[in-house]
């Protein structure tokens, strides 16, 4: 999947996104099995004591307790606030507005949970995602079958998880400052699944190479 064409990212509902998370959900999305798997690999790739974003957010995030400062950024102010493991909580719509609201180089890691099928702009999210991470530092992206499906692009509701694993990829690509992918998946035989993709952001040296 090379070229990402605009209507790849039409929604059933192109409201807003700000008037439909208004309310508080304080839905999870996966269950307990796959929530401890996603906080597995955050434990196993993200550094101890580092700065993390959780990109998208709500009222969990799935993440350990060993990080110096996690900044959550999503849509619902009263779910961020509501989360443990948020030390800032930073309300703002990506989809709307292009930029992240943070330093270059500010983070030592960035993670998306269940969340990326919501992404109409992932051109500029994942750009903006390799500019703010430091050199070396990892973008994970987790996935899984669940969504709110008047919410989701197109290019999601349309595809399977294969095909889900391959769009990841192309979003990567198409930044062009990440170095090669990493997966994993965790599908049980009940349950819910959780698939995972992601990439470490290349030093300047090899981005000018």
């Amino acid at each position: 999947m090379n070229t990402l064409l605009p209507e790849f990212f039409r929604r059933l509902d192109e409201q807003p996104d700000a008037l439909f998370y208004q309310e508080p959900r304080r839905v999870k999305h996966i269950d307990e099995a796959a929530s401890g798997a996603a906080e597995a690999l955050y434990n196993e790739l993200l550094p101890a004591r580092g700065q993390i974003l959780d990109l998208m957010s709500s009222y969990h995030s799935h993440l350990p307790a060993k990080f110096s400062k996690v900044v959550g950024l999503g849509l619902n102010s009263a779910e961020l606030e509501e989360n443990p493991i948020i030390d800032e909580a930073v309300t703002y719509d990506l989809n709307l507005n292009a930029e992240l609201p943070f330093a270059e180089a500010q983070f030592d890691g960035v993670v998306c949970t269940v969340s990326i099928q919501y992404m109409t702009r992932p051109d500029d999210t994942f750009k903006e995602v390799a500019r703010i991470l430091k050199p070396g530092a990892p973008f994970i992206v987790t996935f899984s079958n669940r969504m709110f499906p008047t919410k989701a692009v197109l290019a999601w509701r349309a595809s399977d998880d294969a095909a889900h694993m391959r769009l990841i990829k192309s979003y990567f690509a198409q930044a062009k400052d990440f170095g090669s992918f990493c997966t994993r998946c965790h599908v049980p035989e009940e349950g819910d699944p959780l698939y995972a993709i992601w990439a470490y952001k290349q030093p300047v040296s090899l981005l000018k190479s």
